[in-house]
């Protein structure tokens, strides 16, 4: 059966995960961390993908991204995987896949839920009890989103509207993280992942559709209706 075509559409954030092959661990050690966050420096500025947030995890990986540029999004976690991959194997003697298939992604409704999707990411270490604040945690972005300075990442409008200058914003992002993530905006955000369809409500799923002409989440069982097309997005 032919995989389904994958479209990001220009300007939209998007939450992606991918994971090790089996759940396995695809970080072994301080440097397999920092090898993979130096080939998301490089191709993400190389292929025009703005970072918003991440979080490397032992198995995998979440990364909250944006770009206009077609094709941006899919080059960047193809080549930073399997660059990442011929590293990986060479430093540690051993051969194979390292990532679990294709990598996942759902398209965010920024203005409601971009920020609660950062924090979700962010917060990964802190729910899977590797740390108890999230500032611990060393391969998050969470530091770089809570501190003044030069970072890599790229601020997102709404990010940027948390503020008038840097000290407010930063200040006002940190103080979201005073409360734990509902329950049922966890579950919303990990069901969208899972399932690679939009983090927002069916009103946000319907004006995209209508919007973009596209067909955004699952394919119904069965044949499609004759003489209708859809392009699924992200699965």
């Amino acid at each position: 059966m032919p995989r389904r075509k994958r479209i990001y559409l220009p300007g939209f954030p998007y939450h992606l995960v991918q994971r090790g092959n089996n759940r396995q661990p695809c970080f072994l050690q301080r440097e397999d961390f920092s090898a993979y966050l130096d080939l998301w420096r490089e191709k993400s500025r190389w292929y025009g993908v703005e970072v918003h947030a991440y979080c490397l995890m032992t198995n995998h990986v979440h990364f909250i991204v944006s770009s206009e540029g077609d094709g941006a999004i899919s080059n960047t976690m193809k080549v930073v995987g399997s660059r990442y991959a011929y590293w990986y194997n060479k430093q540690h003697g051993r051969s194979g896949t390292v990532w679990e298939g294709r990598h996942r992604s759902s398209l965010i409704d920024s203005e409601i839920y971009l920020l609660t999707c950062m924090r979700y990411v962010e917060l990964n270490p802190v729910r899977a009890n590797m740390v108890t604040r999230p500032s611990s945690y060393e391969w998050s972005s969470y530091s770089l989103n809570t501190t003044p300075g030069e970072s890599w990442l790229s601020s997102h409008p709404v990010y940027l509207a948390l503020g008038s200058d840097a000290v407010e914003r930063t200040n006002a992002y940190r103080r979201l993280f005073g409360a734990d993530l509902p329950a049922d905006q966890i579950d919303l955000i990990r069901k969208a992942a899972h399932y690679s369809v939009p983090v927002g409500s069916d009103a946000f799923r319907r004006a995209i559709e209508k919007r973009f002409g596209v067909w955004l989440g699952h394919s119904k069982r069965g044949r499609p209706v004759k003489g209708e097309q859809r392009v699924v997005v992200n699965i």
